[in-house]
């Protein structure tokens, strides 16, 4: 419990300089290393700390591979995409959903490949990723629900689990294309997908 006492949300600008270089650190160690191989020692070496500043914002090597899953996360959501661009045709969205989505998977491919090992074998960070994972569900069946009401897509849909079993199929895509490096176009795996997509929905 002392560990946790000490740490704190940084408010100086130093301060959030050295955690969010720590972060980066990190995020280097873990791609090069992998999770279990990674070690403390090295991403304070990275980072150009020393060793006991790292505890001054994190726990352990479980919390701070956290902190990088959440940056990586935020990059990939890409919140808004309708108000972004401007764009209000479901298909066009639904190609630039899925654009954005896998160029930031292909960009973070090494680490979403360790999310995936970590997933198995950490409970908390298990829990996390499903609650995020849901959050981004939830987004896509709040579209599927509005061109429903639209008259746009197939009323018989459940939104929810349509938008689990779409989500779902690109993301499983994602890894099969970028973490197992299965040979396929990207331009091809969009188009495939879009078309899935709009199928599905009966758009």
């Amino acid at each position: 419990m002392a560990k946790t006492e000490v740490r704190v949300t940084p408010r100086s600008a130093r301060g959030i300089r050295t955690r969010s270089a720590l972060v980066a650190a990190a995020r280097v160690v873990f791609e090069r290393d992998g999770y279990l191989d990674a070690r403390l020692s090295d991403i304070s070496a990275e980072a150009g700390v020393a060793s006991g500043s790292l505890y001054t914002y994190f726990e352990g090597k479980e919390e701070i591979f956290q902190a990088v899953a959440e940056q990586v996360t935020e990059e990939m959501v890409h919140p808004h995409l309708r108000a972004r661009t401007g764009v209000t045709d479901p298909r066009e969205l639904i190609d630039l959903a899925n654009r954005e989505y896998l160029r930031s998977y292909k960009k973070n491919a090494k680490l979403m490949g360790l999310f995936e090992q970590v997933s198995q074998i950490d409970e908390n960070f298990r829990k996390v990723r499903i609650e995020r994972a849901d959050a981004f569900v939830q987004r896509n069946a709040k579209m599927i629900r509005g061109l429903q009401e639209q008259g746009l897509a197939d009323a018989e849909l459940d939104p929810v689990l349509t938008a689990h079993a779409l989500s779902g199929m690109v993301s499983r895509m994602a890894y099969v294309a970028f973490v197992q490096k299965t040979p396929m176009p990207f331009e091809q795996l969009v188009l495939t997908l879009n078309r899935i997509w709009i199928n599905a929905l009966g758009l």
